[in-house]
């Protein structure tokens, strides 16, 4: 079924293409089936030409009587296809709108982290009756995921996978490979464990399939094939996953025994999370949002940061009114302040960015993060100098011109800007690389150094610089003030 929908899709676009028409909308055809007035045979018949991801985007746009006719027609198999591809919400609002058989059903067929995820939307009293409904073997492995917290590992993995003992002939090995494979599709790994269930390696299908039978085993089973530990940290070990391009990553428990296996797929979905919780911080946030989001929500999530950043904007008012003498002697320097602010603002933001990703990398020695700050320093020393220069000519030469100053009145203002957005640069480069490895360093996520924070910080770091340079330079120094 599923070589026939790739070659529908397949044909559909190569059509598309030749007539220069728009790809088909699945969507709006998968919606006029469900309501035709077709019999359950045939509607279950047009609707399994679909692939899962199609259907799983229509489920939305259905009103609550029409996803219960879906429930009814469509098989357990068919559903659990389709809700492989929505959203934890999503998944267990559908559950909670099946009847109980139905919904055991579908559970039971779904990978095993796809099913913990969803259970955990649903009301308790309900989940407690599909669980109940669930085979022995079922309810056991959506234990051991649910046991682990949200943010470890193991509650990313499933159990959907061909274990096999490492004391094996060839021919029995295939034997037990056709046997478990009734149960278990992710069949392009097979791993190996010893007489104490302890993980010992894997071997490649392909490579078992074509050995001959006067092979060892042993011969074919890779002993230094990545894997991970069921209570390791997603943030510790996603660098180590992502380095290697295995279909399936093994999950052992502490005493090495094999647990389950990470999938490519999960292992992307972990890394989108990971990047949404990144970009959360980076806005300000405290939690993702959706559409759907009510005010309420939306304003508890926003508000703590903001909170946080009002009382830095309060303390950055408190300084700029410090400088009220030299404000008040040389009001002119106040329409160059927020050139100041921003630029260096920008700096930081793209030095606190540079670093977050290089932070990626747990394996970072103290010479190489000394190295980083250095890097970053010398940067925003170069870039300052060269718009310091630019500043100094084109604001010495506007207050010349358009406020009709001398010269050198013209030019110590813009020299002073000049200096001045240097050194708010430099330093800014410098704190957007050392807050975060400073987080990093107390084990905080280094991306609550997100880019209001890093940007208030320096606003409050240039405005100290600015005026204090105007206040010595001009004033005291040149004696400009009027």
């Amino acid at each position: 079924m599923a070589e026939d929908i790739v070659m529908k899709n397949m044909e559909d676009a190569d059509i598309g293409q030749e007539a220069g028409t728009p790809k088909p909308d699945y969507e709006s055809e998968i919606i006029g089936i469900i309501r035709s007035n077709d019999s359950p045979r045939v509607m279950l018949k047009k609707l399994e030409d679909y692939h899962g991801n199609d259907l799983a985007g229509v489920m939305e746009d259905l009103s609550l009587q029409e996803r219960k006719k879906v429930f009814r027609v469509c098989s357990g198999d068919m559903l659990a296809e389709v809700f492989e591809y929505l959203e934890e919400d999503e998944a267990g609002t559908y559950l909670n709108e099946m009847d109980l058989k139905k919904a055991a059903a579908v559970v039971s067929l779904l990978e095993t982290d796809t099913a913990v995820d969803a259970l955990r939307e649903i009301e308790r009293e309900k989940r407690g009756l599909i669980i109940d409904a669930l085979s022995p073997e079922v309810r056991k492995e959506i234990s051991l995921i649910a046991s682990f917290d949200e943010d470890e590992i193991g509650s990313r993995m499933t159990t959907n996978c061909i274990i096999i003992k490492d004391d094996l002939t060839i021919k029995q090995a295939m034997s037990e490979l056709v046997r478990q494979a009734e149960e278990n599709d992710n069949i392009s790994t097979i791993f190996v464990v010893d007489e104490n269930e302890e993980f010992y390696g894997a071997i490649d299908l392909k490579e078992l399939i074509t050995a001959r039978s006067t092979r060892t085993l042993e011969s074919l089973i890779m002993t230094s094939f990545p894997y991970v530990y069921a209570n390791e940290e997603i943030d510790d070990c996603i660098e180590k996953l992502k380095d290697y391009s295995e279909d399936l990553i093994p999950v052992l428990d502490n005493s090495s025994r094999l647990l389950g296996v990470i999938t490519a797929k999960s292992l992307i979905e972990v890394v989108d999370d990971e990047m949404g919780e990144d970009y959360v911080m980076f806005a300000g946030l405290t939690a993702e949002e959706d559409l759907r989001e009510p005010l309420k929500e939306s304003m508890k999530k926003r508000l703590p940061w903001l909170l946080v950043l009002l009382g830095l904007g309060l303390l950055v008012s408190g300084v700029v009114g410090a400088f009220e003498k030299v404000i008040s002697q040389l009001t002119l320097i106040m329409a160059f302040q927020s050139l100041i602010l921003d630029m260096a603002g920008n700096v930081g933001t793209q030095s606190l960015a540079v670093t977050i990703r290089v932070l990626t990398d747990e394996n970072l020695t103290v010479g190489q993060k000394m190295h980083l700050v250095a890097k970053e320093t010398r940067v925003g020393l170069s870039n300052g100098m060269l718009l310091g220069l630019l500043s100094f000519a084109l604001v010495g030469l506007y207050i010349m011109l358009f406020k009709h100053r001398a010269a050198g009145f013209s030019f110590a203002v813009s020299g002073c800007i000049g200096v001045s957005l240097m050194l708010a640069m430099l330093i800014s480069s410098a704190v957007g690389t050392i807050i975060p490895l400073f987080f990093k360093k107390i084990k905080v996520d280094p991306a609550v150094a997100s880019g209001p924070l890093i940007t208030t910080v320096n606003d409050l770091v240039a405005v100290v610089t600015y005026y204090g340079l105007s206040w010595v330079l001009l004033l005291n120094v040149m004696h400009l003030g009027g």
